[in-house]
């Protein structure tokens, strides 16, 4: 039998006692960090995307067509990345690469 007693969960952490409040309060400030570091990767890949895009398409590179904007995709490229998500994260993988191809392809 456990000498600690519980309390009722506390409103921000849900945790029952104050040892599992602090630990709650510390992770989540660390994933509040992981998702900042996360969203500036995410932006500095779709500046590093843009790039490639634009030279791709100026040196009328793999999909530049004479008019239209879908020069900026190279499907076989996408297929890459997402197989590589898929075989890292699993079925999820396949949706997070889906949404970084999304955000990283501009207006198309």
């Amino acid at each position: 039998m456990s000498t600690e007693t519980t309390t009722a969960p506390t409103p921000d952490t849900g945790a029952r006692t104050p040892e599992a409040a602090g630990i709650i309060s510390d992770a989540r400030r660390r994933i509040d960090d992981l998702d900042g570091r996360i969203i500036g990767l995410v932006q500095e890949r779709m500046a590093v995307s843009a790039v490639i895009q634009r030279e791709r398409i100026t040196s009328g590179g793999v999909g530049a067509p004479p008019s239209g904007s879908w020069g900026r995709v190279n499907l076989t490229r996408e297929m890459e990345i997402l197989a590589h998500y898929r075989d890292q994260l699993g079925r999820p993988g396949t949706a997070l690469a889906m949404t970084l191809l999304e955000l990283s392809r501009g207006q198309i």
